[in-house]
């Protein structure tokens, strides 16, 4: 299930990115999540933002195979995402070892801080 439309910048040291989803009205998910006042799960966001960073760790070329989504720590949500909005992810490598990266993320939709969270992935 891909949560990117596209990545925008990827840093020089490839350690931060930014990325894009659109958020479409025909999505799986606008029916049930709160008929009638479809608000982009929560969840999503963080998957998109896991997939960002494992993008940004994949791209340094240090790490082969699958990465996986370990944990997600420090979630804030602070807005709220609906069809039609574009969500921008930005994330920032925070720590890395051969086997786990860590990454702080920030959603922001408009000029609005939507959710921030701390990723952590690892190599399966």
């Amino acid at each position: 299930m891909r949560m990117l439309d596209r990545v925008i910048w990827l840093s020089e040291s490839g350690t931060s990115c930014f990325g894009i989803r659109t958020i479409r009205h025909d999505e799986f998910w606008v029916d049930g999540h709160i008929p009638g006042r479809p608000l982009f799960p929560g969840v999503l966001m963080i998957e998109a933002a896991a997939q960002l960073c494992s993008f940004s760790n994949t791209r340094l070329g240090r790490t082969t195979g699958f990465l996986g989504f370990t944990r997600c720590d420090d979630v804030v949500f602070r807005g709220t995402v609906v069809p039609g909005d574009d969500l921008y992810i930005l994330t920032a490598e925070i720590d890395y070892n051969r086997r786990r990266f860590i990454s702080k993320t920030q959603g922001i939709v408009g000029e609005k801080l939507v959710f921030e969270a701390t990723i952590t992935g690892m190599a399966i």
